[in-house]
C-alpha cells in the first residue's frame, strides 16, 4: 500500500510540474502572438530608418525608451550609444539578454514597402545608402518582445535581467566599448548571455544550435612586400615585389591545407593586392590586404607564425636586405570565436525543444562568420555565454531553394528581408521559455 502511494504521489507530481510547465508555454505563446502587430509596427520603423556603427543615436534611444515602458531601470551611453536596463525579480540568477543595433552600408533592393531609403555619411566623410542587411532590426524587436514578455509573467520567475542593446557590432568593438565602459562591475554581473542572430539558412519556425565554437574568430592582416623597382624591360636588375607576392600567395594556401591539422577549420583569403603604376615599371612595394578566420586560438596563432616564416623566407630566397623584409600589420579590431558553453546550450535546447517541438530545433555547422558576442564570453567575469540561429526564411522560399537548389538572399546581401511573424513569435516564445527556466534553476 505505501510503494503504491509512493508512485502516485510520484505520478502527480510528474503530471503537476508538466502541467505547469505547459502553462507557461500557453501564456508565453499568448503573449507573443498578441504582441506581434505591435512589435511588427517597431520593426518596420528600425527598418526604415537604420543607421551606421557607432552612430546609433536615435536607435539607441528608441531602445533606452523601450526600456523605460517595461520598467526597467536604464543607463544609456553605456561605451558609446549602448544601452543597459536593469530589472530585478527577487533573489535568483542574474541572465543577459543582449541585442545589436547597428546597419550597413547597403543600399536596399527588397521592394519591401518599408524598404530603407536612408543615407548616411561614412567614416571616410563619404555618403552611402544605409540597411539592415543582417537583421539588426529583427534582433531589436525580437529582444523587445522577450522582456515585454518576462515582465509580464514576472510571478513565474526570479532573478534579475540585464538587457543589453549594444551598439557598432558590424564594425566589432561595441561589446569591448561596453565591457571597458564598466558593463560588468556597474550593473549586476550574468551568470548567462544570451542572443540570437538571423539566419538566412533555416526557415522562420526554426533554431539553430551549436554546443561550442558556434561562429569564427576574424581578424584582418596588412601584408606590405618590398622589392627593388625598376624598368620593366630589364628585370634582371630589381627585386619584382609583384611576383615575390605572387610566390606568397600560393604558399599561403598551404597553411590550412598542409599545416594546420585538418580537424581545425581556418580561413587565409588574399582579399586585395595592389602594386604598381604602368606597364612597364617594376614598383618598389605591393600591399596586400587578406582575411582570416579560425576556431581557436592555437590556430589564430599558428596562422600569423606561418604569415611571419613564408613571407619572410620568401624575401630572404629573393635576395632582399634585412631592411627590406615584409611587413605584417594584425588589425585592431580582433573578433574572438563565439564559444558557446556546451552545458548551456544542453539546457537551453531542451527548454526551446519543450515549447517548440524538437522537429524545430536543429543543430547546425559552424560558421565561418563572426560575432563580437563572443568577447561576453572572454572576460574574467567567466561569464557562460550561447548565441542561437534564429531562422528567417519564409518557409515556401525556403522549401523552394530546397527542391530547385536556387540560394536565398545572404546575410549582408541588399535583397535579404526575413519572414517577420514567425520569426518573431518563434524568437520570443523559444527565449521566454528558455529564461524562466533558467531562472527556475531548470
Amino acid at each position: 500500500m505505501k510503494r503504491i502511494l509512493i508512485a502516485a504521489l510520484i505520478m502527480f507530481a510528474g503530471f503537476a510540474a508538466n502541467t505547469a510547465g505547459q502553462d507557461i508555454n500557453e501564456m508565453i505563446r499568448k503573449e507573443a502572438s498578441s504582441s506581434v502587430t505591435t512589435s511588427e509596427g517597431m520593426y518596420r520603423d528600425l527598418h526604415l530608418n537604420p543607421e551606421l556603427s557607432l552612430m546609433e543615436f536615435k536607435t539607441a534611444a528608441k531602445m533606452a525608451d523601450a526600456l523605460r515602458e517595461l520598467g526597467f531601470e536604464v543607463t544609456a551611453g553605456v561605451g558609446g550609444n549602448g544601452v543597459v536596463g536593469v530589472y530585478r525579480n527577487g533573489k535568483g540568477p542574474v541572465i543577459m539578454l543582449r541585442t545589436d543595433m547597428d546597419a550597413l552600408p547597403v543600399r536596399e533592393t527588397t521592394g519591401l514597402p518599408f524598404a530603407s531609403k536612408v543615407t548616411s555619411a561614412a567614416a571616410d566623410g563619404t555618403e552611402t545608402p544605409v540597411m539592415h542587411a543582417c537583421g539588426h532590426d529583427l534582433h531589436m524587436t525580437v529582444w523587445h518582445g522577450t522582456l515585454r514578455t518576462l515582465i509580464a509573467l514576472k510571478n513565474k520567475w526570479k532573478g534579475t535581467i540585464v538587457a543589453v542593446a549594444q551598439p557598432a557590432e558590424e564594425v566589432s568593438g561595441g561589446s569591448d566599448r561596453m565591457i571597458a565602459d564598466g558593463l560588468f562591475s556597474r550593473f549586476p554581473k550574468p551568470d548567462y548571455a544570451l542572443c540570437f542572430h538571423v539566419s538566412p539558412d533555416l526557415p522562420a519556425g526554426t533554431i539553430g544550435y551549436f554546443p561550442g565554437a558556434i561562429f569564427a574568430g576574424v581578424n584582418s592582416a596588412d601584408i606590405r612586400v618590398f622589392g627593388i623597382g625598376g624598368h620593366g624591360a630589364m628585370p634582371h636588375k630589381t627585386i619584382d615585389p609583384v611576383v615575390l607576392s605572387a610566390k606568397m600567395i600560393l604558399d599561403f594556401q598551404t597553411i590550412v591545407s598542409r599545416e594546420i591539422n585538418p580537424v581545425y577549420p581556418a580561413v587565409v583569403t588574399v582579399g586585395a593586392i595592389h602594386g604598381g603604376t604602368k606597364h612597364n615599371i617594376i614598383p618598389e612595394e605591393v600591399d596586400m590586404k587578406l582575411t582570416l578566420r579560425f576556431f581557436s586560438d592555437n590556430v589564430y596563432r599558428q596562422i600569423i607564425a606561418a604569415l611571419s616564416r613564408i613571407t619572410r623566407g620568401q624575401a630572404l630566397a629573393a635576395g632582399l636586405p634585412e631592411e627590406k623584409m615584409p611587413e605584417i600589420t594584425l588589425g585592431k579590431e580582433f573578433t574572438p570565436p563565439v564559444i558557446n558553453d556546451p552545458e548551456l546550450v544542453t539546457r537551453t535546447v531542451t527548454s526551446m525543444e519543450g515549447i517548440l517541438g524538437k522537429e524545430n530545433l536543429t543543430r547546425v555547422d559552424p560558421s565561418t562568420v563572426a560575432e563580437d558576442f563572443g568577447k561576453y564570453g572572454r572576460t574574467d567575469e567567466n561569464v557562460k555565454i550561447s548565441l542561437f540561429w534564429l531562422g528567417g526564411a519564409n518557409r515556401g522560399k525556403y522549401d523552394e531553394s530546397i527542391a530547385k537548389g536556387t540560394m536565398l538572399p545572404a546575410l549582408h546581401s541588399s535583397n535579404f528581408a526575413p519572414d517577420f511573424a514567425p520569426a518573431y513569435t518563434t524568437g520570443v516564445s523559444a527565449m521566454s521559455r528558455t529564461m524562466i527556466d533558467l531562472f527556475n534553476g531548470k
